[in-house]
């Protein structure tokens, strides 16, 4: 991943938004709100590689779309720290990969950042905001727990087999095989232990989804495509629901 490729995209989305934020409203419901997408994933399950090729695939298919869909990954910590005035030098203790609630602990006693709970509020603070603009694909970070509760935004978990997770992060990063292994379990448990210890949920709970794919079975670009035409289902669905509310109000239904 190219990170200043990924900052400038989302400098880009947010820019977007704040043009558009003055254009005539479109004649949709009022509360009705644009589609966003929340991806979680295990460690090497291809993410953020998804979200991208699943960005281009919306971007094709969503003719309506008034800005980019945009992918939120590791550059969402800037996102974090610009929009809440944090001190940049604090973008190392973003909270997801968090191993050890003492070391967190001792760190705050040090002075050393703002705890883990206070970063986590305001991540959670930003999610919703980006969530609200829409267009938008969220990946990590508890978003799907966050967003729970807004019906514009599909959830998606995305899990492969050890060795095929290994096997991408040796590809993607050049890593050697032990230690892959080693950041794929590493990470998986801090991501585990942040859902726990924020949310108290189960981050492998496929409840919490609408779908959960398998990328060790299925190519990044078939999962990106699967995702897309499912997500635009639940999209169409959503704003359906919004018109026949409009249809029975404005001819008298209850």
């Amino acid at each position: 991943m190219n990170t200043a490729i990924a900052i400038e995209r989302c400098r880009s989305f947010i820019d977007c938004h704040l043009q558009t934020k003055n254009r005539p409203p479109v004649a949709t419901h009022p509360l009705q709100q644009e589609p966003a997408i929340t991806i979680s994933r295990q460690t090497g399950s291809g993410a953020f590689v998804v979200g991208e090729k699943l960005a281009a695939c919306l971007q094709a298919k969503d003719s309506t779309a008034t800005c980019p869909w945009t992918v939120m990954d590791h550059q969402l910590a800037e996102k974090v720290l610009d929009e809440h005035n944090l001190p940049k030098k604090f973008a190392q203790f973003m909270p997801e990969e968090k191993l050890s609630f003492v070391e967190d602990m001792m760190e705050e006693v040090l002075g050393l950042h703002p705890s883990s709970w206070t970063l986590a509020r305001k991540t959670m603070e930003t999610i919703l905001h980006l969530a609200q603009m829409g267009h938008v694909i969220l990946v990590g970070w508890g978003a799907n727990l966050i967003t729970a509760k807004m019906p514009n935004v599909f959830h998606v978990r995305l899990v492969g087999t050890l060795e095929k997770r290994i096997e991408h992060l040796q590809k993607a990063y050049n890593f050697s095989a032990r230690d892959a292994a080693e950041f794929v379990k590493k990470t998986d448990r801090g991501r585990v232990r942040y859902i726990k210890q924020h949310f108290n949920c189960d981050v492998d709970d496929p409840l919490a989804y609408h779908m959960v794919v398998n990328t060790s079975r299925m190519s990044f670009d078939d999962t990106a495509r699967v995702i897309a035409d499912a997500a635009l289902r639940h999209f169409e669905a959503y704003a359906a629901s919004f018109q026949q509310e409009g249809t029975v109000s404005l001819t008298g239904g209850k």
